[in-house]
């Protein structure tokens, strides 16, 4: 009995000791490598798991991974190739302890504990909420639905996965759709809280699709994001032409046109442009610009309130040396304000004009030469004065030869014809100026921007 039991002891310490010998492994360079148990691994990515989660087959998997996997259209488990009963993997904690403790154990090692991963929002529950947020809506409860579209909002920002869901279950039709039924007139003093609270939580699930910019685009969400985008907090104006640039980009000319009318918008979008809060929100706001006066039937009234308000020189200051993304949109607005009499007599008066049209020419982008190529060419072929004008000082600054070379690189159709006219006028005043560094007029410039 006293062998047998010695024995077994023997072996019971063998056995741990054989175990504590494959923790670890000798690498290419003769360095000590933990060995992640099997077990602990995700059959996908090979990784230790973080957030392990069970299939309907029974094989567990890291979250992310698996639902990458889902997502991407497939329907099988990617280990048996079984049809899965379910799409919903239900997190298995058994493992995750087990692995929580094992990472414990070889803190040694340079191991971190995972964290306790939270439970990402499930589809019953966001469609729950959402019905409550109807209701409130119904009822015209404001304080109601305030606090329903907060707790959208903290599980929108708890992980992807959660926005997913909650977008995939249509919150952009009930978030507009809310943003709509408490933008009346009657009751709208009574309901900014609220409707500062549904349009923040927008601006998180952009971009929206058709149904709910249509929501977006009614006459009373569309003058709740003018009162916004008028109003003295930086954040509402921020989120108002946020919104704002997601309905121009629909394709519903008809909301086009009735934004353009409305009463402040124009003033409105001037100011984000002047007093910038962020570039994301002074692109916006050049893309709304942008496609009120290129797509709307009043686009000449409201070019005319712009170059008024000071808008051509506000643009080209802004132009002087900004990023990629700013300078398209700002010569975008600039391109469409020159189809207007006003706009052309504004540009040409300015000194900054030519040198930084010519300097954006095969500096910034393609498109952005195509806008600076488009402004030069409707400054320069409406230009009829005896001493050449424009034309003159596009040659000073050198716009001959970039042009040139950009008909030698090669530009689309409608660029090159005008490039070609361009030269052509240009040619006849060649004689008349030497040229000059553009750089030169940027000198002892200070930009208030």
């Amino acid at each position: 009995m006293i062998m047998i039991s010695s024995w077994k002891r023997r072996r019971a310490a063998r056995r741990a000791a054989g175990k504590s010998e494959q923790r670890t492994v000798n690498n290419e360079n003769g360095e000590m490598e933990l060995m992640i148990p099997s077990d602990f691994k995700c059959p996908i990515s090979l990784d230790l798991m973080k957030d392990p989660v069970t299939l309907s087959t029974g094989i567990t998997y890291d979250r992310g991974n698996i639902e990458k996997w889902i997502e991407a259209g497939n329907f099988t488990c990617p280990l048996t190739n079984q049809v899965l009963r379910s799409l919903e993997p239900i997190p298995n904690h058994t493992i995750r302890k087990k692995i929580q403790d094992w990472c414990v154990e070889n803190r040694s090692y340079g191991i971190e504990r995972i964290p306790t991963p939270r439970v990402p929002v499930s589809s019953m529950e966001v469609l729950e909420i959402f019905s409550n947020i109807n209701v409130a809506c119904k009822k015209q409860d404001g304080v109601a639905c305030r606090d329903l579209v907060i707790k959208v909002k903290s599980w929108a920002k708890e992980s992807e996965r959660n926005k997913r869901c909650i977008v995939n279950n249509g919150a952009g039709t009930v978030l507009t759709e809310a943003l709509q039924a408490f933008s009346k007139e009657s009751s709208f003093d009574e309901n900014v809280d609220v409707l500062d609270e549904i349009l923040s939580a927008l601006t998180i699930i952009f971009p929206l699709h058709e149904e709910a910019k249509g929501f977006l685009g009614s006459a009373p969400a569309m003058r709740c994001l003018i009162w916004f985008l008028s109003s003295g907090d930086l954040s509402r104006r921020r989120n108002a032409v946020l919104a704002l640039r997601e309905l121009v980009l629909s394709s519903d000319l008809r909301k086009l046109n009735d934004l353009s009318e409305m009463e402040g918008v124009t003033e409105a979008l001037f100011k984000m442009v002047k007093d910038p809060i962020c570039h994301t929100a002074t692109k916006a706001s050049l893309t709304v610009i942008y496609h009120i006066i290129t797509s709307c039937s009043t686009s000449e009234k409201q070019v005319t309130k712009l170059v008024n308000l000071g808008l051509v020189p506000l643009l080209l200051e802004i132009l002087v040396d900004t990023e990629k993304g700013l300078c398209e949109k700002a010569l975008g607005v600039l391109d469409g304000i020159c189809n207007s009499n006003e706009g052309r007599e504004m540009a040409c008066n300015n000194a900054l004009t030519m040198p930084v049209l010519v300097k954006k020419i095969l500096r910034v982008s393609n498109l952005a030469t195509e806008f600076s190529v488009s402004i030069l060419w409707k400054l320069c072929r409406n230009e009829k004065r005896e001493h050449g004008g424009v034309l003159v000082e596009a040659l000073q600054f050198g716009a001959f030869q970039k042009l040139l070379l950009l008909l030698q690189l090669g530009c689309v159709d409608g660029t090159k014809e005008r490039v070609s006219e361009l030269l052509k006028l240009l040619n006849l005043h060649r004689n008349k100026m030497e040229c000059v560094d553009p750089m030169d007029n940027f000198k002892d410039l200070k930009r208030s921007f």
